[in-house]
This record gives C-alpha cells, sequence and structure tokens, in this order.
C-alpha cells in the first residue's frame, strides 16, 4: 500500500485557506518528484493523503531530511510572502507517495492537523 503524507507548521497560524493551499504546494510538490512507477501504484489505489501536523520549523526540516535520507520524494514548502507570511518562511512538506511502512518510519509520531 502506498499513500502520501503532508506536513503543516501549526506554529506559524495561518489562515485555514492558506493551509490549503500550502499542502496543495506540498502534495504537487512531492508528487512530481516521485517515481512515475510509485505515482501509478498509488493513483491506482485511490491517492491516499494523510494531512500532519508540526509546531516548529526546526520539527519540519528534520522531516525533510530524514525523508530525503531515505531516499523517500519529498518537497518542502517556502512562501512566496504575497499575503500573510515573510518570503522564504517554510510552510508545509510532502513526503511521498511511497510505501506506508518507509513512511511511517519517519512520520507515525506526529499528530494529525486540526
Amino acid at each position: 500500500m502506498y499513500k502520501q503524507m503532508i506536513i503543516i507548521r501549526n506554529d506559524l497560524n495561518m489562515f485555514v485557506g492558506k493551509k490549503c493551499v500550502q499542502s496543495c504546494h506540498a502534495c504537487l510538490g512531492a508528487y512530481q518528484k516521485s517515481q512515475k512507477t510509485i505515482t501509478k501504484k498509488w493513483s491506482e489505489e485511490g491517492q491516499k493523503k494523510v494531512v500532519l501536523e508540526v509546531n516548529s520549523e526546526k520539527e519540519i526540516i528534520n522531516l525533510f531530511e530524514l525523508a530525503k535520507r531515505e531516499k523517500i520524494a519529498c518537497f518542502l514548502v517556502q512562501d512566496a510572502g504575497l499575503t500573510e507570511l515573510e518570503p522564504g518562511t517554510i510552510t508545509a512538506l510532502g513526503i511521498g507517495p511511497d510505501e506506508e511502512e518507509k513512511i511511517d518510519k519517519i512520520t507515525r509520531n506526529l499528530k494529525l492537523l486540526k
């Protein structure tokens, strides 16, 4: 089974719409970096996604580094700064799609986004 994880920085107090947009950036960015054989299988299974939260830039960067080390496609979102945040603010992370076991090793202790 395959899935994709989207991680949002909850400490930035972004409006709900902003969080949604950043989630989309993370989803598409990680998808575009994924191997086609994996994205095909993921699509056939229904494109499972889970949105999680972290509470600091340090946490999200650590997850990004872990995903890269495990050779899982990932994409770190940096905001353009056109609305709520300063340019370059790290807001979200997309991990995968990839095999659930591989992704769960990195994200199992995170909470669902509220």
